[in-house]
């Protein structure tokens, strides 16, 4: 399965509080452009920042969803900082999981 690509690839699953990462944050955008060099700028962002755990492009009001791990909520702002640093935004609001109820990153087959 591994030959044909099925299988991408092998990870260990860590306890990210016990690590220093207790902090899951939902980031909401909106991107200050679509034009091409605006995306690279967004995709140079997304590769650079190691806080930056999943990256989704959005149909609907949101054009991106980014699930970030951090120590904590100063530990936040600081990536906060450095994101709209390397990237423009229109507009970004944070979420911040108050409890994992599920966290799976098995498929439902």
């Amino acid at each position: 399965m591994e030959e044909t690509g099925l299988i991408k690839g092998r990870v260990a699953l860590i306890d990210a509080a016990q690590i220093g990462l207790g902090l899951t944050v939902f980031v909401l955008m909106r991107a200050a452009d679509h034009a091409p060099d605006w995306l690279g700028k967004f995709d140079r962002a997304v590769r650079l920042l190691p806080e930056i755990i999943g990256a989704h492009r959005m149909s609907g009001d949101l054009d991106y969803v980014l699930r970030v791990q951090v120590t904590d909520v100063a530990d936040y702002d600081r990536f906060y900082k450095r994101l709209i640093e390397l990237v423009p935004v229109r507009d970004i609001s944070a979420s911040f999981v108050m409890e994992n109820i599920k966290d799976t990153t098995a498929l439902p087959v």
